[in-house]
């Protein structure tokens, strides 16, 4: 099979349903305020030319995930905090924080940026005042396809293992309804979001039923030990279809995926491993401090005390983005794309922050900075974001 990514061309006809700073030419295009739309090209002056060129190569060198045909570029944006009201957004949704989740949406597209990853349980309708991610994405992509025919965007989105779903039906049936929700005949990628208590072989068989059904191009799993990861990986295999991701939380002060074996067999096992939270929920962008700790939720985790500790390593992670005229959200994600086989997926809210993502592209740390930033990491006790791993 050889899927081809999401275009929305592809929209059925029925559907409703994450400091500014002077840059020089070659680093302009992936600041926060010079992004460009890499498929309208003008003549101009020749440094925007060089500036959206830059940022067109960039950002269309894609990868493949795992052993699929499914190309994605090598950064993504995570859709967790559009519509949540019960761990983002100080449990409010509004029509301002409905705008700016747009803007991020456009502005991601508008820097390259195709890969969106969301899922059903994403803005719960449990959670006063929500509203569905996937409800809000789809919303985005058909809005977007006014202006923009043909525009390609990557969509990815998970299966809940609830204890009360059971066998491979349930899978079939959720994502019907996701799709559903987003206003879309099939998604490039549909993962479990975390194991089962029980059922996890239906849940894998479910996957294989999606590719053969069409209404997945991709299939992978999230949070995944490496012994679960080998079992699906072996289940699917069977059936000649390749697991794609293992979707799992990874950042330079989060990094069990290297200490447990997942990290190692996805390099062996040819799967890519998609790094969720990979600012640490915002903890790596220096935004926080002691005196200024994130609020909600986020707060009780990265705590005045850990972000105490955390000053020494915010301050070189700072110096050495200075180096290369990049910020310190950029330096940290190039951190994890520069691992290989690494697929990180920050969290936008904003246009603003979407369009800093992409600085983390088109450069890479030296080895020794790479080794560096893990050293001064290792000082520090990581803290388990939400939510809860080790299944």
């Amino acid at each position: 099979m050889l899927p081809q990514h999401y275009s929305l061309q592809n929209l059925p006809l029925s559907s409703k349903g994450i400091s500014s700073m002077a840059m020089n030419v070659s680093s302009a295009c992936f600041s926060v305020l010079s992004c460009k739309k890499p498929n309208r090209i003008r003549a101009v002056a020749s440094e925007d030319f060089a500036t959206t060129a830059a940022l067109k190569t960039d950002t269309e060198d894609k990868l493949k995930l795992g052993g699929s045909e499914l190309k994605v570029p090598r950064l993504g944006i995570g859709a967790w905090s559009w519509g949540d009201t019960s761990y983002w957004n100080n449990f409010q949704w509004d029509d301002q924080k409905l705008k700016a989740a747009k803007a991020a949406f456009n502005g991601s597209l508008d820097c390259g940026i195709t890969f969106f990853d969301t899922a059903e349980v994403y803005g719960s309708p449990l959670a006063l005042g929500a509203e569905n991610s996937e409800t809000l994405l789809g919303r985005f992509i058909k809005e977007r396809e006014n202006d923009n025919p043909g525009e390609e965007v990557v969509v990815a989105t998970k299966f809940a293992a609830l204890p009360w779903r059971f066998g491979r039906q349930s899978v079939i049936s959720a994502l019907k309804d996701s799709l559903n929700r987003l206003g879309l005949s099939s998604v490039d990628l549909y993962q479990l979001h975390w194991p089962g208590i029980w059922g996890n072989e239906g849940y894998i068989d479910g996957l294989g039923d999606a590719v053969e059904q069409g209404l997945v191009k991709a299939v992978g799993v999230s949070n995944y030990s490496e012994k679960r990861l080998r079992d699906a990986y072996e289940r699917l295999k069977k059936r000649g279809i390749p697991l794609a991701s293992n979707q799992v939380n990874y950042s330079l002060i989060y990094r069990l995926p290297e200490q447990n074996g997942v990290k190692a067999a996805c390099d062996e096992l040819g799967v890519t491993l998609i790094a969720y939270s990979p600012i640490a929920q915002g903890a790596l962008t220096g935004k926080y401090k002691p005196e200024n700790p994130p609020s909600g939720p986020r707060g009780r985790i990265y705590t005045p005390e850990f972000l105490t500790k955390l000053q020494p390593l915010l301050i070189r992670i700072k110096e050495i983005g200075g180096n290369y005229g990049k910020t310190p959200t950029q330096v940290v994600l190039n951190w994890l794309i520069a691992q290989e086989n690494v697929v990180p997926i920050p969290g936008a809210k904003n246009a603003a922050q979407a369009k800093e993502f992409v600085g983390a592209l088109g450069w890479r740390l030296s080895n020794e900075e790479v080794d560096e930033l893990r050293s001064l990491a290792s000082e520090i006790s990581p803290v388990t974001g939400f939510p809860v791993e080790k299944l």
